[in-house]
Order: structure tokens, then C-alpha cells, then sequence
């Protein structure tokens, strides 16, 4: 009798151990009791400060203290069509307290093979908060009202017409060729350091027509100071300061690329933090504040997830390859390397 008692004890006993060793170790692996983060986040922008990509940024970093209880601290990197600012990230420490932003320039860069790193595999995406077209933009006093004119007058003056872009191997620059080809015109492109750089440019009248994303170029449309002749996306936009501007496919030119804007991190974060970070930049994307700020900026908020964003860069890999392939932009990167 009095073993039967001891011996249910101890299996008692036993049951009460590993309930409070399973609990216990629930409650170590809950993501949400991450002590993450603890001071402010920097984030590594690829483009100059003013352009269309650190607007939206810019945009996010007003609701982080709300959704992820810090700041974000944003560092400005320019220089090589993104690689600058993205070979810093790849070295960083995998801790979440350093992103980066990225676009299609990301899987552009690994198809040029010129790069210390190749970005798909060396970081990792958190999230897509963005989609972004392309324009062709003219200052408004310049004697072609539409990209037809445009196109005639090139025609009539080949290697006149200069156009500005992002950087050699850029998307905008890609944009610009795509149009080149299709148009069959000779003109001279200019690279620079993102489409703020590009922009002032064009109003300075060092360049005359320009390739860069619409956020870049909403303040001088609203003010008349330029004139957009085409769009990059294969059909007009909703916005309604912006449904007006014909696509360059409806006017008879194949050329249709638009830029997605997304946050990756260094190689090796762990799921916690990863788990944090992603549920915060879902929570800051879906806020209807920033989904405002994002089409006055000219573009659309549209939230992918990680997983999501990986697929969309195995797909963007093929069409990029294509687009590189019959505009002859890698030429003209090994040129530039002479």
C-alpha cells in the first residue's frame, strides 16, 4: 500500500516537472517577449536624400516610434546604382538594429556580377511596403508637348537630346534604354545619383528629359514646372493627379518596368526578431496615414511579406535578365568600367 502511494507520488511529481518545464520553455520561445528593440534602428537608404525612395521612407520613420516603440535613424548612402549602401548592410551585425531599403536595383545588381556580394542571397527581405512607376519627364517649357513630338524632334536632332536617369544599371536608367530601343532615337543618357539629383538637372537645363519614379517629381508636376509625356506601367493610374499621363505601351512604345520599394536585413537575424520587425512594417504599411502619404507621393502602398517578397525577386530575376539583354545596359556598364 505504501508503495503504490510513494510510486503515485512520484509520477505526480514527474507530471508537475514537465508541465512547468514545458511551460517555461513556451514562454522562452514567444517571439513577442523579444526584448527588441532597445534603442533606435538605422536604416541604410541606397539613393540621395529628397529622392522618391527616402520620401517613403521618410514616411515610415514617422510611425515607428508608434509601432515598434523606437526611431528610426536614416543614413543616406548614394552611389552605384544601390551597391554602396547595400555592401554596408551585408556586413552589418544580423541584430535588427541596422536595415536597409532595396528596390529592383537589388536583383539588377546580381545580374551584372561586378559586385563584391550577391545581394539575394547575402541579405534577406523583411517587406514590400511599395509599388512605384516610372515617368518621362520634360520641363513644361521645352517645344514638345508629347512623347510623339518627343520623339520627332530626336529624330530630326540625333545625339541632342540628353536624357537623366539614376545611375548606370539603375531601373530608371533600364527605363530609359527600354524607350531608346523602342523609339529607335539616338539620344546621350546621363547618370546620377538618384532622381533628386536627376530632377535638379533637368531643371537646371543640363539634361532635357529625365527617367525617375514618381515620388521624385510630384511637387514640380503639381506646380507646372515640368510636363510628364509617359508612363512605365502597363496601364494609367488611379491616382487622380496622375490618371492623365498616357502609358508608353497605350502610345505604341514597349515599355513597362515599375519599381517596388522593400526593407532587408543582414543574413541570420533571428525568428524573433525577424517575427517583430516584419509584424511592425505590416502594422506601419496598412496604417491608412501612410497609405495616404504613399499615393501623394505618386505611388501605391502594397504590403508583401517575406516569403511573398522572395518569390516577387525569383520572378523579377527572368524579366530583368530579358530587359538587360535587349537594351544593352551591360555593355554599357563594362564600358564605364574602361
Amino acid at each position: 500500500m505504501k508503495k503504490n502511494i510513494m510510486r503515485m507520488f512520484m509520477l505526480s511529481l514527474l507530471g508537475v516537472t514537465m508541465c512547468v518545464s514545458g511551460c517555461n520553455n513556451g514562454l522562452t520561445d514567444e517571439p513577442d517577449k523579444v526584448d527588441f528593440p532597445t534603442k533606435p534602428i538605422n536604416v541604410i537608404v541606397p539613393f540621395s536624400a529628397g529622392g522618391g525612395m527616402d520620401l517613403q521612407v521618410r514616411a515610415l520613420e514617422k510611425l515607428a516610434p508608434k509601432y515598434i516603440g523606437q526611431n528610426f535613424a536614416i543614413l543616406n548612402k548614394p552611389g552605384g546604382g544601390g551597391a554602396i549602401a547595400w555592401n554596408e548592410l551585408v556586413t552589418t551585425s544580423p541584430d535588427g538594429y541596422t536595415l536597409g531599403i532595396s528596390d529592383s536595383g537589388l536583383i539588377l545588381q546580381s545580374l551584372y556580377g561586378e559586385n563584391k556580394y550577391h545581394y539575394p542571397t547575402a541579405l534577406e527581405p523583411l517587406v514590400q511596403f511599395s509599388t512605384v512607376p516610372f515617368m518621362l519627364v520634360a520641363k513644361a517649357d521645352q517645344p514638345w508637348q508629347t512623347l510623339d513630338e518627343l520623339v520627332d524632334y530626336c529624330k530630326q536632332h540625333p545625339q541632342e537630346i540628353k536624357f537623366g536617369h539614376g545611375g548606370i544599371g539603375s531601373t530608371s536608367h533600364l527605363v530609359g534604354q527600354l524607350f531608346k530601343k523602342e523609339a529607335d532615337i539616338d539620344i546621350e543618357q546621363v547618370p546620377f545619383r538618384g532622381g533628386s539629383e536627376s530632377t535638379a538637372a533637368l531643371l537646371g537645363n543640363h539634361v532635357q528629359v529625365v527617367v525617375t519614379n514618381t515620388g521624385t517629381l510630384m511637387e514640380q508636376l503639381r506646380s507646372g514646372t515640368i510636363r510628364a509625356l509617359a508612363i512605365s506601367t502597363n496601364k494609367r493610374l488611379k491616382n487622380p493627379e496622375l490618371k492623365q499621363i498616357p502609358t508608353f505601351e497605350e502610345l505604341g512604345y514597349d515599355v513597362v518596368l515599375e519599381v517596388w520599394f522593400g526593407v532587408v536585413a543582414p543574413k541570420e537575424l533571428s525568428p524573433e526578431v525577424k517575427k517583430k520587425l516584419e509584424q511592425s512594417f505590416k502594422d506601419m504599411i496598412l496604417d491608412p496615414s501612410f497609405q495616404e502619404n504613399i499615393e501623394k507621393l505618386g505611388a501605391e502602398a502594397e504590403y508583401l511579406d517575406s516569403q511573398q517578397l522572395m518569390k516577387k525577386w525569383q520572378k523579377e530575376n527572368e524579366n530583368l535578365k530579358k530587359i538587360l539583354d535587349d537594351t544593352g545596359v551591360l555593355d554599357q556598364i563594362q564600358a564605364q568600367k574602361k
